[in-house]
């Protein structure tokens, strides 16, 4: 999901009554749809001094394995991020942030058509897997689509994405996992869309074999 604005001005207007921190992850900020722009909480009023913005190049550059990503905020407040990251990591990946701070510089063009291919890709997996039968849950932003397996008459969300790939040749991601409850989630299953047109095809094309 995607916050409203009214969502966020209550969550601000809290965090301000109550003298609260915010930190906030915004490693999807160029991956929200349907032509909702993101706006960072630390522009609301009262927020610039309270939140802490982190990102990463994971996400809108595909480069997940370099580990390089950044933090925003007042002064004092990076100097507390700085004093716990270097208990944290022994070393940065040097040449990789200047490659980041290049990409960093890229024309809105980039990010814009970025968004929008991924969006046609979310809609591609998200037909083909309603067509399958699963329950499709269309994500606002990131690149994973949650289902729900009920349908197949399934019950175990764990022990379906177990199976899967020697069913299908697909792989997924029970949404169990993500829970310290482990009844939480336990029907739902996690697909990601950042893939090839014709890679996403042929997903949907082997989960048909759970509809027969």
């Amino acid at each position: 999901m995607v916050l409203t604005a009214d969502e966020q001005s209550a969550i601000a207007a809290l965090a301000v009554e109550h003298d609260l921190l915010v930190v906030t992850d915004e490693v999807y900020e160029h991956l929200v749809f349907n032509g909702t722009a993101h706006v960072p909480i630390a522009t609301l009023p009262g927020m610039r001094e309270r939140t802490v913005s982190i990102s990463s190049a994971g996400k809108t550059f595909s480069f997940t394995g370099w580990k390089v990503g950044w933090a925003m905020a007042d002064a004092p407040l990076i100097a507390a991020v700085r004093t716990a990251k270097q208990y944290l990591t022994y070393v940065s990946a040097g040449p990789f942030q200047y490659a980041v701070a290049e990409a960093l510089r890229l024309p809105d063009s980039y990010f814009d058509g970025f968004r929008a291919d991924l969006q046609r890709k979310r809609d591609l997996l998200g037909d083909g897997l309603r067509a399958v039968g699963f329950e499709v849950y269309q994500p606002e932003g990131t690149y994973f689509i949650t289902t729900d397996i009920t349908p197949f008459g399934e019950k175990d969300a764990y022990a379906f994405c177990r199976t899967l790939p020697e069913r299908c040749g697909v792989v997924a991601i029970p949404n169990s996992v993500f829970y310290d409850d482990p009844d939480a989630g336990r029907t739902q299953v996690r697909f990601t869309f950042c893939k090839r047109n014709d890679v996403l095809d042929e997903a949907a094309s082997r989960l048909q074999h759970l509809a027969s």
